[in-house]
Parts: C-alpha cells; sequence; structure tokens
C-alpha cells in the first residue's frame, strides 16, 4: 500500500482503533551518542513535535521531556496530547485525521503491535535502520520487543508490559489457598471455583475476563495460546492461520466451562450490557483475580478513583501443562515511531531512542524493554513504581518482582494490515458461542473460515 492513500486511512480508521486495548538505576545510553544530527550541536533549537496519549498523572511526560531536553539541549520537544484519559481509541482516530490533513508531526506511538503494523503499512512511519545501523545494535538483541516488520524497522519498543495474574491475597487466605509461584490454567480455573462465594447481585466471582469486546481485548480468546514461545498468535509468521492449533480450541473452551459450567467468571453478558470494566471489578472486590497486563504495575496499591482496602499479590500468567517452560505470556509494549514526512528524522530518532532507553526510566510508571536494565534496576524501578501508589504497604512486591523478573515475550508475529478485520471475525464468532447462537464446533469452523478468507483477499 503506498503512502498517499489517505482517504483510504480515514475510512479504515474507525476499524484500526477497535484494536487498541487501551527511575532509578540508569545507565548511560547508547543513543546519546548514536547518530550525528544536530541535537547536540550549537545554534536554534530544533522544535520536535510528539504526538501521543496519556495524562501528566498517568505518564509523567514533563518528566521524559525535561530529562531529554536536559540531555539534548538542541532539541525542544513539543507534546501534543490526542487524549489525556489514555483512550488509544480515541487517539488513534485524532492521529489518522492530524496525518491526513498534512498536520506537521515528528515523533508518534502506537499502543500494540496491530495499530503500528497498519499505520506502516499506510506510509505514515519512516523506517529507522539507517539510524540503528550508526548505532551498531540489533533490536531483537537490544530490546525485549523485536519490532522488525517486513525485514525493516518502524518503531522501537517503549514499555515492557508481559500479562500476569492480580490476586486478591485476603479471598486467597480465607479460601485457604497460597500465592501460587507456577501454576497452569487447569489450577487458575480450580482457584476461580473455590474463590467464587455467593449468588445474585452481590455474587463475588473467581475471576473477571475484560474481553472480548467490539473488536478490541481479543488477547481474552488465545489464553492457552500465550503461553507459547512460537506461534501464540492468531496468525503464523508465515501469513497462514493459526485458528486450527489445538491450543486456540481449549482458550475458547477454557472461557465456556468456567462462565457456563462452573460459573465462576463474570458473564460476558454482564460485561457488555452492564460496561464492566476491569479495574472496579478488582478493586471493589467484585473479582478475587483478573489476568491483566503489568501496566497495572503503576496502579497495583491503589490510586485515587480506585483506592485498595485488600491485600494484593501477583501470580505468573499460567502454562497449559507443568512440563511446559514458564514465563511466557502476552506482552504489550508502546511502539516509537518517527513520522514519514517529519523534516527532522534525525532528532525525533534521537528522542525515541531516549524515551525507549533512560526515558522509561526516567518516566519511574513503567518496566522498559530494554535489556540493559539490570536486576538491581529493575527491582528500583518497581520499588519506585508501587511507592507511588496510595497504598504500597498492601503489595506483596516480592511476588510482583519475582514474575516480571522471569517474563518473557513469544516471538513477535509481524502483524497484518488486516488485523482489525481478523479480530472483529473471531469477535463475532466468539460472541455467537458464548450467547448460546452457536456451538464450539461451529465457531471454531467459522472463524476458520472467515479468517481464511481475509487471508486470501489480502494476498498480492
Amino acid at each position: 500500500m503506498k503512502a498517499n492513500t489517505w482517504t483510504k486511512l480515514i475510512s479504515t480508521a474507525a476499524a484500526v482503533s477497535l484494536i487498541a486495548g487501551c527511575g532509578g538505576g540508569a545507565t548511560e545510553t547508547p543513543a546519546a551518542e548514536g547518530g550525528s544530527g544536530s541535537g547536540g550541536s550549537a545554534g536554534s533549537p530544533v522544535k520536535i513535535k510528539f504526538h501521543a496519549f496519556g495524562s501528566e498523572s498517568q505518564q509523567a511526560w514533563s518528566k521524559v521531556i525535561s530529562s531529554f531536553e536536559a540531555k539534548y539541549p538542541n532539541i525542544k520537544v513539543e507534546l501534543v496530547n490526542l487524549s489525556e484519559k489514555g483512550d488509544t481509541q480515541e487517539y488513534a482516530k485524532k492521529l489518522d485525521l492530524a496525518a491526513a490533513s498534512g498536520e506537521e508531526m515528528d515523533v508518534m506511538m502506537f499502543s500494540e503491535a496491530g495499530m503500528y503494523a497498519q499505520r506502516v503499512a499506510l506510509g505514515m512511519v519512516a523506517p529507522i535502520d539507517e539510524f540503528i545501523a550508526k548505532e551498531g545494535f540489533k533490536v531483537g538483541e537490544e530490546y525485549k520487543v523485536d519490532t522488525t516488520l517486513n525485514g525493516k524497522v518502524y518503531a522501537l519498543p517503549g514499555k515492557f508490559n508481559p500479562w500476569y495474574v492480580l490476586l486478591n491475597k485476603d479471598h486467597l487466605k480465607e479460601a485457604g489457598l497460597e500465592v501460587p509461584k507456577d501454576w497452569t490454567w487447569d489450577q487458575f480455573m480450580d482457584y476461580a471455583k473455590k474463590l467464587t462465594k455467593g449468588e445474585g447481585a452481590s455474587k463475588r466471582y473467581g475471576t473477571y475476563f475484560h474481553g472480548p469486546q467490539g473488536g478490541g481485548w481479543l488477547e481474552f480468546t488465545r489464553l492457552a495460546l500465550a503461553n507459547q514461545p512460537d506461534n501464540s498468535d492468531y496468525l503464523k509468521a508465515d501469513g497462514t492461520t493459526n485458528l486450527d492449533n489445538p491450543l486456540f480450541k481449549k482458550s475458547i473452551e477454557m472461557r465456556y466451562q468456567m462462565e457456563k459450567v462452573d460459573k465462576s467468571s463474570v458473564p460476558y453478558t454482564d460485561m457488555i450490557s452492564q460496561k464492566l470494566h476491569y479495574r472496579p471489578q478488582f478493586f471493589n472486590q467484585s473479582a478475587s483475580m483478573i489476568v491483566i497486563g503489568s501496566w497495572m504495575n503503576s496502579e497495583i496499591g491503589g490510586t485515587e478513583q480506585f483506592p485498595l482496602n485488600f491485600n494484593v499479590a501477583v501470580a505468573p500468567f499460567p502454562k497449559n501443562s507443568a512440563s511446559d517452560q514458564g514465563g511466557y505470556s502476552m506482552v504489550t509494549t508502546d511502539f516509537m515511531a518517527v513520522a514519514a514526512k517529519s523534516k527532522h528524522k534525525q532528532e525525533a530518532y534521537q528522542f525515541i531512542r531516549y524515551f525507549t532507553t533512560d526515558g522509561t526510566i526516567a518516566q519511574g510508571k513503567y518496566v522498559p524493554s530494554w535489556n540493559k536494565v539490570k536486576t538491581e534496576d529493575l527491582n528500583q524501578i518497581i520499588d519506585t513504581i508501587v511507592g507511588g501508589t496510595k497504598s504500597p504497604d498492601k503489595v506483596d512486591k516480592e511476588s510482583l518482582k519475582t514474575v516480571l523478573a522471569g517474563s518473557k515475550a513469544s516471538k513477535l508475529v509481524p502483524p497484518t494490515s488486516f488485523q482489525a478485520d481478523v479480530y472483529k471475525a473471531i469477535n463475532e464468532e466468539y460472541e455467537k458461542l458464548i450467547l448460546d447462537k452457536q456451538n464450539l464446533d461451529a465457531m471454531l469452523k467459522n472463524a476458520q473460515e472467515r479468517t481464511q478468507k481475509l487471508i486470501d483477499s489480502n494476498k498480492k
């Protein structure tokens, strides 16, 4: 797809947006010396625009930008915040419209792989291989997430947010259960049953799943797939479907069993009709466990909106069998990219390189994807993050540190430009199943056929 297809970009903005979900110990960053642009030279400052999302309290933008400008005094960063509340769907729509109208932009961030891939396909993003080559590193070695797409690199990964399980430690104690250090999905299901209590409107569920919904939060339909080092997504690296993988079937069976048979998970109809959200479900103690991404680190001890009135612990993402290698899960990151039409690509690259290394540490909100963060630095980062919550004393920090230290990213399957359509198809077929409009075999067959049609129609 060519860079000037802006009409199609606007028409696909809504579809694309559906797939969005959603310091201390810093060492010297190689990026500080990388490149030969005007970032550190004398003369008038170069001004770059950074299109982003999230409030100051969520993202600490002032810390990132001020620490960068202190290191690069000849580069000034203007934050263009397209969603103060951190709504990535709103951000995606506004970003596409800004690009289509020719608005000046230098740096942009994408909240997940599908959003990143589609904008690359539409020509919004510049490859940065030449800058990386000057520094002499490989993305897959330098970072925990490899952002290579079709043989080129268009972004660097920011925060490293593996998924884990948040646990109400008080509920565990009440049920006579330990905080799991290594467990399987079967054990997770057993915990959910034992933690479920009561009936009717006051019923407390063992767990709550926040998706799929509206073509987003599709992670909740591939839970058993996700704990694999390879082929953990709906499509394989060669572009063929992975929906015939037995672990996809297991993922769907597990969800159905927990809701319909065990009645240990919040019903899908409640989630949709009542517009439920995982934060109040967990912090209001309506559900004892939630599977979620570790972006929750900065909220784990409670916030003004959702105070923590119980003790919380963290368990690793469950495995399929005890013999499986642990640590693998879905991993989310921010894809930090240089705009294709930027007039200051060198300076924009310097900013994203800084942001994805020392900048994330200065931000003090997230664990970086940068592999050069040492264990002692990681512990300090976590202490800083949890210390910024309302009730850090109620958090089992050792369980959190252990889980994060052992987390690994599955091999990234290069997302396709029609990712949103695949998500939509799977979401619709899952919804028919969970609403008892079709059985499991029909759901799997229809999802497979619809995905295959999308693959075939998008072949070049």
